[in-house]
């Protein structure tokens, strides 16, 4: 019995995509850092991260709501609460909605109604926008949807100072370029699986060659723009050294990418990826302390 109710609260939290979440919300911690000249206070640093995970989860949830038909159809996915029959539709429904609620709730309350409503429309560009139409609509899909993955850090910094900063939207415009390289090599990887869902892919539309070199000049991209954090006095020395290194090794798995091309230079790029992201903004962060 035991078992059986920690099994389900399991399933619940893999709903929440957690991995995803996590990274998300280390960047809206970055975020509310930044904008504070010391240490953002305790109050504000647990209630707004509570409520934008909250969030954030409510928003996979749906994601796994209205895919777990594709879902069933691709290896990667199949197992997952809801095309697994561990979770019912009615209650992935339940739950997403108190996620929102909740989150929502904490936002107008402990913290700002400019964080709030952006939180909400995030959510919502993510799990009816982005799911709903864009995904299943167009090869660029996770380039338009992308400003909805891009938006953390920005609700970070509005958490703090109850306002939009052109320095907030910098760091919102990183994520949003390191999104397509992040994404696509996946895609290459998964793209049988993405044609077998009929989701069009860019890699199942246009094919893997189109795809490496959108990676390799979209990277290229995200080198120029990672660098404007020190171009702009955002950031000092220490966040140029570790961006120049991260940008280096982004570039040279593209390049890989680019000349060999199979699955497993694609998984190394996508992985890669990840750590980029949470070394930069790690990067941004200690650079603000020293």
């Amino acid at each position: 019995m035991r078992y059986v109710f920690f099994q389900k609260i399991g399933d619940y939290f893999e709903l929440c995509k957690p991995r995803v979440v996590a990274l998300m919300l280390l960047t809206a911690i970055v975020g509310m850092q930044l904008a504070s000249p010391g240490f953002v206070s305790l109050r504000i640093l647990c209630w707004a991260t509570t409520g934008i995970a909250l969030c954030a989860g409510s928003a996979a949830t749906i994601n796994h709501l209205l895919d777990y038909r594709i879902d069933l159809l691709m290896a990667r996915t199949e197992r997952r609460p809801l095309p697994s029959a561990r979770i019912t539709a009615q209650q992935a429904l339940c739950f997403a909605l108190i996620l929102a609620c909740v989150g929502v709730s904490i936002l107008v309350f402990f913290i700002n109604i400019l964080t709030a409503a952006l939180t909400l429309l995030t959510l919502i560009g993510y799990a009816v926008l982005y799911t709903v139409y864009l995904k299943r609509a167009t090869p660029q899909n996770i380039v338009i949807g992308g400003i909805a993955g891009a938006a953390p850090p920005l609700l970070g910094w509005t958490a703090v100072t109850g306002s939009l900063d052109p320095y907030a939207l910098l760091l919102v415009l990183i994520i949003f370029v390191w999104t397509p390289p992040h994404f696509w090599a996946l895609a290459i990887a998964r793209r049988q699986e993405y044609a077998k869902a009929a989701i069009p892919m860019l890699p199942v539309t246009h094919g893997i060659r189109f795809t490496q070199l959108n990676i390799l000049l979209y990277t290229v991209l995200l080198t120029a723009v990672s660098l404007l954090p020190y171009v702009t006095e955002m950031s000092g020395l220490f966040y140029l050294i570790a961006s120049l290194l991260l940008d280096a090794g982004f570039i040279y798995y593209a390049l890989r990418l680019w000349q060999m091309g199979n699955n497993k230079i694609a998984m190394q790029t996508f992985r890669y990826s990840i750590i980029y992201l949470l070394l930069l903004f790690i990067a941004l962060l200690i650079d603000h302390f020293i």
